[in-house]
């Protein structure tokens, strides 16, 4: 899975918490207690699928969970507490997973092969024999006549075709590649919510196997056998089963391995975690309470964090946001470039004016239409305007893969080129769209509603996109996250949050058909240089065909970044040891060492 959504629409509430005194820890001090401000509610225990993958999903899941491996601040790969990942073989590729001893899930049961192997077959596609059966609003639904459809998709876990050798007594996996996969150590060790989903959960719900070993082995059967009767089923149960708003009913669903428990949830309002007794791994934390109090509101955030509602949060970026923060006594601000970077992406498959199939398939009207459109975005002004009063030097995100001031940025902008797009050109986009012999394309511009900082980004971008000639329609809606890929909007402006480093990463937003292509862009070019960066092992041809991707994406203007989103890290004084890394789950990486006074 590549990168999450970040800035999805939010249900408003209140900030307040289950009860209590929040300044002395909640309940009277029996306990320690942290107050988390988030600005999106939780909705799935399972971020491997299409509606999980989503920061607010990760940031759960994370402690809930333990993993294989880790990101640290430095973005440094460190080992987690499930067991050790190790390349046993280069040629071919086989890469072993050992579970750790005590790896339990919280009802007893071991976690062990049948959960890796579950979450590898589901990412793979390997065993889809359908494409899945979506509602309107693009929600997926349970399969149709028995196919198999996993909603999830993963080029590197799509390169182990055969099922893996599992030791007897399971706590072994070995997984052989097809071909070299340049980011084997990720691929299967990093989830945030760790191997996945528990396997014996997923049986029991699917298949009506009660007991956990025997439900264990009835998903390696599946797998091992390719039997779509029970796939079905099992798939059923792996896109949905773990999805939930408020606290659940079932208990089986709350079953995880890590050093907390889900211990309440109020719909759109507040999520609380509290320790796990099962627990007894290094990852404990000194924590007994950490609830997250949901608001979109960045400034109702910094009030909560002022009166001691709230005592970390990271929330949207402003200058009004940062300048109240900085004024609060006893209050902590850290400023950074965050994960997450701001963009424009075009729609080639909805019959809408970027659309070959607009023009009687005619390619180049379309591609002129699309230029035209890139031509007008500005840019420059917006990171001027909205960006640097937050970050000063702040810098126009010139790169589909590199963050700025990475190793590779510097090279890959020189040669990508993203100089086409440089400044605003609006005699050049009116040129093209003469050329082009298109007169006033409209352009249905979606946005999330309830975002300012996109609000204004819209305006700017309507105002310059209008004196070329274009009629831009406004379509702001709080749904914009559940729209995306429907076809019913023309450009689209969002933020990706990076979950990894690896040089795959790229290949779930560009490659036909991948899961975050929601433009329905296709290139057998790009798709060709996304398979040979899949296998690509040397640094220096990994570069050359970084270039290359971003070349053709910018000759075909699938889009425009605009900047890296500016990140604040806002604590109380109470409270110790936080710092962010800029990936996925960004402040949340070493919640075992946060302390509270």
């Amino acid at each position: 899975m590549g990168a999450g959504l970040t800035g999805m629409a939010l249900l408003l509430s209140a900030c307040t918490a289950p009860g209590g005194d929040e300044e002395n820890g909640g309940d009277g001090g029996a306990g320690s207690v942290l107050n988390v401000g988030w600005n999106e509610p939780f909705r799935s225990l399972n971020t491997e699928t299409a509606n999980g993958n989503a920061v607010a999903n990760a940031i759960v899941t994370y402690l809930l969970n333990d993993n294989f491996v880790y990101y640290d601040d430095e973005l440094e790969l460190q080992q987690g507490e499930l067991g050790t990942v190790e390349q046993v073989s280069e040629d071919p590729l086989q890469v072993r997973y050992t579970f750790a001893d005590d790896a339990t899930w919280s009802d007893g049961t071991p976690v062990d092969a049948a959960d890796i192997v579950l979450t590898w077959a589901a990412k793979s596609t390997n065993y889809n024999t359908g494409e899945g059966n979506r509602t309107d609003d693009g929600e997926i639904q349970e399969n149709e006549g028995g196919e198999v459809y996993f909603d999830s998709a993963s080029p590197g876990s799509a390169l182990i075709q055969e099922f893996p050798e599992i030791s007897e007594d399971r706590k072994e996996v070995t997984f052989t590649y097809s071909e070299p996969f340049a980011d084997w150590q990720i691929e299967l060790g990093l989830g945030a919510d760790g191997v996945g989903v528990p396997a014996h959960i997923v049986a029991k719900k699917a298949l009506g196997e009660e007991d956990p070993e025997a439900a264990k082995q009835a998903v390696l059967d599946a797998i091992e056998n390719e039997d779509t009767e029970a796939l079905s089923e099992i798939s059923n149960v792996w896109n949905t089963g773990f999805d939930f708003t408020s606290m659940p009913d079932d208990e089986d669903l709350l079953v995880h391995n890590g050093p907390y428990q889900l211990a309440d949830f109020q719909e759109g309002q507040y999520l609380t975690l509290t320790k796990s007794e099962e627990y007894s791994g290094p990852r404990a934390g000194n924590i007994d309470t950490i609830t997250y109090r949901y608001n979109e509101d960045p400034m109702a955030m910094v009030q909560a964090i002022e009166n001691g509602e709230v005592d970390l949060t990271q929330p949207q970026a402003t200058a009004d946001v940062l300048a109240a923060a900085e004024a609060i006594d006893g209050v902590n601000v850290d400023t950074d470039d965050g994960a997450t970077y701001e963009h424009i992406d075009l729609t080639f498959d909805n019959n809408g004016p970027f659309d070959p199939a607009s023009y009687d398939g005619d390619e180049e009207t379309a591609l002129q239409v699309r230029q035209a459109f890139l031509k007008t975005i500005p840019r420059q002004q917006i990171v001027d305007t909205i960006i640097d009063p937050l970050n000063p030097g702040a810098v126009v995100r010139d790169s589909f893969t590199q963050v700025p001031g990475s190793p590779w940025y510097d090279e890959i902008v020189a040669n990508n080129g993203a100089d086409e797009y440089a400044e605003v050109d609006i005699e050049g986009a009116q040129a093209l769209l003469e050329d082009a012999g298109v007169e006033a394309p409209e352009v249905r511009f979606l946005y999330g509603a309830s975002n300012q900082r996109r609000a204004q980004q819209f305006q700017l971008v309507k105002e310059s996109a209008e004196q070329a000639g274009f009629v831009i329609i406004e379509d702001a809606d709080d749904n914009w996250g559940t729209r995306l890929g429907d076809g019913t909007y023309d450009a689209s402006l969002f933020g990706w949050q990076s979950t990894n480093t690896g040089v795959t990463e790229p290949d779930a937003n560009y490659r036909t058909g991948q899961q975050n292509n929601y433009g329905g862009y296709s290139s057998q070019e790009v798709d060709d240089i996304l398979t040979e960066l899949q296998t690509e092992l040397d640094e220096g041809r990994q570069l050359e065909l970084s270039i290359e991707l971003e070349s053709h994406l910018h000759a075909d203007a699938f889009g425009v970044n605009i900047f890296q989103h500016p990140e604040l890290l806002i604590y109380r004084d109470r409270v110790q040891n936080v710092s962010s890394t800029a990936v996925s789950p960004t402040m949340f990486w070493n919640f075992w060492e946060w302390e509270v006074s």
